[in-house]
């Protein structure tokens, strides 16, 4: 049956006509079902019953499972695992995604995931380190933004995608799922709320440029050369730092949206002071700001043994970077106690 989330406005309408509806139909279930949430289509009073059997013969609802949902006691921030809908039941954690609500005193964010596992097999990060499955569909998505909404009674300002997966990596979902959640017969959320994280697959980088959607885009660089941008990030053998910023720059140009950089910190790799004057020379060029993460561990370690460990003072490499004259910021840990970092929660179910 057809995955009724996951269709624009005009395929819904096409649709409806072609299970013998009236368009304006479509506009009305549109409602129903992004504006208000309704999961039954019994319950879409508006509608006949005849028309509502027709509606279960031909589509599905789809909806995410709360697998698990921990609760910062520290900050209020809660991690959902969600189970997939129509998986294999006997592989339920490989199944599931993470999404991350963060509470701020000025609005609400949701961090969500695009795809389940991942692909990049970034050295530091715990999304990628049992495999990737599947990608998310468009309503996969909007579900996380959707049921968490619903579970925790607050409402959403902002999304961020870089939860588990490559955004760019499932390009297509991602990009329909954008247009669903900016319909303004739906969600009506406003793209200029949207971060999308990625690891630098710069031809996706590019596609993104022409369709200028508005949405910020924020690049993970983490390293100031090739050798070590690459052992860090496999991505980087494909395309290196030189091409990755001139995609950027190249991005900016097209939408007017300056690109954000995210710089994880690792002790001993990437965090001396002469790793902060290279980055103030790639990044300076193109008035960039620059969010620095202390690396969570996540129980990883180099090819050459090395534990990847978090940086004793972020501050002094941030201090450094200003007075380079980088716009530069060291991001509040938020969920340290409930594990919120992308891939932990998923990975710890999956190894008990």
């Amino acid at each position: 049956m057809t995955d009724i989330l996951s269709l624009s406005l005009e395929e819904l309408q096409n649709k409806i006509a072609e299970i013998g509806g009236q368009k304006f139909r479509a506009k009305q279930i549109f409602d129903w079902l992004h504006v208000k949430r309704i999961t039954d289509f019994s319950k879409m009073s508006n509608l006949s019953e005849q028309f509502q059997q027709k509606l279960t013969d031909n589509f599905c609802i789809k909806r995410l499972n709360i697998q698990k949902k921990l609760e910062s006691k520290h900050d209020y921030t809660v991690k959902y695992l969600y189970g997939l809908p129509n998986d294999n039941e006997n592989n339920a954690a490989g199944s599931a995604v993470e999404t991350v609500l963060m509470r701020y005193r000025h609005a609400n964010s949701l961090c969500i995931s695009t795809q389940a596992g991942c692909k990049m097999n970034c050295a530091f990060c715990a999304s990628g380190a049992y495999g990737f499955k599947r990608n998310l569909e468009p309503s996969e998505m909007l579900l996380q933004l959707y049921e968490t909404e619903r579970d925790s009674g607050v409402a959403v300002g902002s999304l961020v995608l870089m939860g588990i997966g490559e955004p760019l990596d499932n390009f297509d979902n991602v990009v329909k799922f954008l247009q669903l959640l900016s319909d303004k017969n739906g969600r009506n959320m406003s793209l200029r709320h949207v971060s999308l994280s990625t690891c630098g697959l710069v031809d996706k980088i590019d596609e993104l440029a022409k369709l200028k959607l508005g949405l910020t885009l924020s690049v993970s660089l983490h390293a100031t050369d090739d050798e070590t941008r690459s052992n860090l990030m496999p991505v980087n053998k494909l395309f290196n730092i030189e091409r990755l910023l001139a995609s950027c720059r190249n991005y900016f140009e097209k939408t007017g949206r300056r690109v954000s950089f995210e710089y994880a910190l690792i002790a001993g790799i990437n965090d001396s002071p002469e790793d902060a004057g290279k980055l103030a020379k790639l990044l300076k060029p193109l008035g960039a700001h620059l969010n620095l993460i202390p690396i969570n561990p996540a129980k990883r370690e180099f090819a050459d043994g090395r534990l990847i460990t978090a940086p004793t003072d972020a501050k002094f490499f941030q201090e450094r970077l200003t007075n380079l004259g980088v716009n530069a910021t060291v991001r509040r840990t938020l969920g340290a106690d409930i594990n919120a970092a992308c891939g932990q929660l998923r990975g710890e179910t999956l190894k008990n």
